[in-house]
């Protein structure tokens, strides 16, 4: 049976949608010096990673899991956790690149992603995971008494078919994005498709549709962290429906109570991010703002790299962007034309490319 969520546009959700709304454009126009925008991304990244591990239990502290990622530090007793947020982190680095090449969605890439939330952070890049090919059971960590059993292994396929046929159909129809983010999130949880790591690929999963749907407000927001701060409020949101039983009334509840709880935490996390960029934005020099505002998503992702060293390659935006060599040397051909790059070592097999004035000062 195709996914046919039930809901209803609320003033609560509508409200929520406006102000959603007013912070993307905000943002959308709003300049910031790259090396800043780098820290600002980096930092939302390990929230992220931080808050959607924690909330399955991982002990790290905010402090360790950026010294695990960035240092590869070590915490003895502690080497689970560590796996986690490295599996964690990586998925949300690939979610970052399919972002870019803005394809569709697709099963194999939820596959990947849960692959690489469960991989420990492999440098080998994992195979798609299957989905479960038995029942599993969600259970009170207290009691030990069910509160959750989802759809027979044998629905799962379907169902996941079924989901990711939506989202593109919603997507393509222009459903509001949030709404749509939102729904997906809730029935990933709902179908269940894997034995562990469902609430994690759940969340990539609604970070990767945001993004696709123009709702990445620069990469700078966690909305982990807004589950995180009240775990009870994020379980109640998602537990709706007369029966822990999927097959008796789940798949069919209404989510408008689900969608009230999730547009208002984006609302919280996205005007907290535009709040934060705007007072970094005033530190930004006039003419170097009017640069940067012209810039298109892909020349603001490339400003990254620059934080780390003072020249790119095409190389450089392979990896970055997940594109063909043939792709990355059109790309910087035209940013050098475009006057965001210049050539500053034209040797044809290693050419090394550089910002151009404009986007070279400092605060």
């Amino acid at each position: 049976m195709p996914f046919t969520p039930s809901f209803r546009i609320t003033t609560r959700i509508a409200n929520s949608l406006i102000r959603i709304e007013a912070a993307r454009e905000a943002m959308i126009h709003l300049p910031i010096n790259p090396a800043v925008l780098a820290s600002l991304r980096e930092s939302a990244r390990l929230d992220s990673t931080h808050y959607s591990t924690m909330i399955e239990g991982n002990l790290l502290t905010q402090e360790e899991v950026s010294q695990v990622i960035a240092k590869h530090e070590h915490f003895p007793g502690r080497e689970r956790d560590e796996k986690e947020v490295l599996g964690y982190y990586g998925a949300l680095e690939y979610v970052e690149r399919l972002v870019a090449d803005r394809r569709s969605l697709s099963e194999a890439q939820i596959k990947t992603i849960h692959a690489l939330v469960m991989s420990g952070g492999s440098k080998r890049k994992p195979k798609p995971s299957p989905y479960r090919d038995g029942q599993n059971v969600i259970r009170d960590s207290r009691s030990k008494t069910i509160v959750y059993m989802p759809p027979e292994a044998s629905d799962v396929p379907g169902l996941m078919s079924d989901l990711v046929g939506w989202i593109n159909r919603s997507m393509a129809e222009e459903l509001p994005c949030p709404i749509v983010a939102g729904l997906a999130h809730y029935q990933f949880a709902t179908i269940h498709p894997y034995f562990d790591g469902n609430g994690r690929t759940a969340r990539l999963l609604t970070t990767l549709i945001l993004h696709l749907g123009g709702y990445d407000l620069k990469g700078l927001y966690s909305l982990e962290a807004y589950y995180a701060r009240n775990l009870g409020a994020y379980y109640e949101a998602l537990t709706v429906g007369p029966s822990h039983n999927y097959y008796m009334g789940r798949e069919s509840a209404d989510l408008t109570a689900w969608l009230e709880y999730f547009c208002h935490g984006m609302t919280d996390s996205f005007e907290s991010v535009r709040r934060q960029a705007e007072a970094a934005a005033k530190r930004v020099q006039p003419d170097q703002a009017d640069a940067i505002r012209r810039l298109d998503p892909r020349q603001r992702k490339a400003l990254e790299s620059f934080r780390s060293s003072t020249t790119i390659t095409s190389r450089d935006l392979e990896e970055l962007f997940g594109i063909s060599q043939r792709m990355a040397r059109v790309l910087l051909a035209d940013w050098v034309a475009d006057g965001f790059l210049v050539i500053v070592d034209p040797a044809k097999k290693s050419r090394k490319y550089g910002l151009a004035i404009p986007f070279t000062q400092e605060e």
